[in-house]
């Protein structure tokens, strides 16, 4: 099977090369990618917004996950094939980007998006589960788990937003001196400078795949602006309902991370009520899920399976 898959990205890499289709070789290519972690693509109706989504089935526990700032579900594809196949994980597009539903004149804010999430598992008939989210997407987790108490068995958090760092950042320092956010791109060749200051070690992507998903960063230039700008307006706004999070909690944090500094684990530690295990990651930057899958499954499985991880 594997052979097989191989012999077929081949084919489609020489045909898209040929031919030109940056595009439908990226499709093809997360849908293979896709397909070895068993994930099916799924959409969904909320309230007149269309979600996608993918799903991996599993009859054991459920872990939703959600996507930082920029991204969409695919950040967690490759995470999700180094968990147990008992495992089922949900992962959707949030409004607003991937390709769920993009309205103008609704609010982006996390906190809007923790109340639409909610909505979202209510339609879906998920009553218990474990969620996780990664920066933006850990500051919606945190406000989903303090706003739906009930419905979260544990909440993992890598590299959260919503709450201020007593360090700052690299970015936080940018954005502070007036310059423009480091997270949005103004040409496909600041791409790269995105990657770098993303990860310590930025996944391989080949050359088909880097430039679809630059130019892809540069079109949605102005809408990603948009809705940080709600993000920014609204503050540290995880940081005021940390104390009414009732659920253990897990954070991994890259310790090489310049867009959220390791400090917001302090924070955590003083302020979050409930059990909190932290694990921070040499030579690791922002998100973890991607930029080392295979270790942020492990360490995401042993805390749901077993209440704790081995940071060994």
């Amino acid at each position: 099977m594997k052979s097989k898959l191989k012999l077929h990205l081949s084919l489609i890499i020489i045909t898209g090369t040929l031919f030109g289709c940056a595009s439908q070789l990226h499709k093809t290519g997360i849908s293979i990618e896709r397909y070895r972690s068993d994930l099916e693509t799924k959409s969904v109706v909320v309230e007149d917004l269309d979600w996608k989504y993918t799903e991996k089935p599993g009859d054991g526990e459920t872990l939703l996950v959600v996507h930082g700032f920029g991204g969409d579900k695919d950040h967690w594809t490759r995470f999700s094939r180094h968990l147990p196949k008992n495992i089922r994980v949900i992962a959707p597009d949030l409004p607003g980007f991937g390709e769920s539903s993009k309205p103008e004149g609704i609010s982006y804010t996390q906190e809007s998006q923790a109340i639409r999430l909610q909505k979202f598992t209510e339609k879906l008939g998920l009553t218990e589960f474990h969620i996780a989210g990664n920066s933006m997407g850990g500051g919606i987790a945190g406000l989903f788990a303090s706003k739906f108490p009930k419905q979260v068995k544990t909440l993992i958090l890598f590299d959260n937003a919503g709450i201020k760092s007593p360090v700052p950042s690299e970015m936080q320092t940018i954005e502070l001196s007036g310059k423009e956010s480091p997270l949005l791109v103004k040409d496909t060749e600041d791409f790269d400078r995105l990657l770098r200051f993303t990860f310590v070690k930025p996944p391989y992507l080949p050359s088909f795949l880097k430039s679809y998903f630059a130019e892809k960063s540069v079109a949605n230039r102005e809408w990603n602006a948009h809705i940080l700008k709600q993000i920014r307006k609204e503050g540290y706004v995880l940081e005021s309902q940390l104390d009414q999070i009732k659920a253990p909690c897990l954070t991994i944090w890259g310790k090489e991370d310049k867009v959220i500094h390791y400090s917001v684990m302090d924070v955590l530690k003083a302020k979050l009520k409930s059990k909190l295990e932290t694990v921070l990651l040499e030579n690791m930057g922002h998100a973890p899920m991607i930029e080392d899958p295979k270790l942020s499954a492990k360490l995401v499985q042993d805390w749901i399976l077993n209440g704790s991880v081995n940071k060994d």
